[in-house]
């Protein structure tokens, strides 16, 4: 049992257990009465919170997504955050990242379901890469203010993430730049049923 109070093994769990919390679920529930899961996309993410409070309470609508975004974010950033104070190295940090994202996608509070990965992407990109991500951000942001697709809009954002990090942080400083290829495959992973709609010209817009 002494594997279980290893620094990293317990770094890793936090990580994941952090990322595992549905905060969209949370709040739309909380403050709005709404199972997000029972409606819209189904996912916990700040879309469907946006798309279902939106039919009941259209100015509480918006609020709740943007606190999910932020909230879903922040899981993904405090693990790394409190490490990173604790000197963990390069490559713990990256599994850190890892595992958040997937927590978040596969979360063990909602039987292995959960989001798509983007904002708690967002978090852990955001102190490991910063440049990147904010390059990342800013496609995210025109596009979505050009497209209003949040599904192609988010993977453009990521692509332009995953890119800039070539580009600009090769090796991630552990000699690889597979972490980031694993959290990207995880999120355009969950994003299958939103690229087949995107194919067949039928994904909704955020309005």
């Amino acid at each position: 049992m002494d594997f279980l109070f290893n620094f990293n093994i317990l770094f890793y769990l936090f990580a994941y257990l952090a990322g595992s919390i549905p905060f969209g679920l949370l709040l739309a529930n909380i403050f709005a009465g709404v199972n997000i899961k029972e409606s819209g996309s189904k996912s916990i993410g700040a879309t469907n919170v946006l798309r279902v409070v939106k039919e009941t309470n259209p100015s509480l609508a918006k609020k709740l997504s943007i606190a999910t975004v932020i909230l879903d974010a922040f899981k993904g950033a405090i693990v790394l955050l409190i490490a990173m104070t604790l000197d963990a190295s390069a490559s713990t940090l990256w599994a850190i990242a890892v595992l958040s994202v997937l927590g978040h996608c596969y979360s063990v509070f909602l039987g292995l379901e959960g989001g798509k990965g983007v904002a708690t992407g967002l978090g852990v990109f955001l102190v490991l890469i910063p440049i990147p991500t904010l390059i990342g951000a800013i496609v995210w942001i025109v596009f979505g203010k050009i497209l209003k697709i949040s599904s192609l809009s988010s993977l453009l954002g990521l692509t332009g993430v995953v890119l800039a990090a070539i580009i600009l942080n090769n090796g991630l400083n552990v000699g690889s730049n597979a972490p980031i290829y694993i959290i990207a495959f995880i999120i355009y992973y969950k994003h299958l049923p939103n690229i087949v709609r995107l194919i067949k010209g039928e994904e909704k817009k955020v309005i």
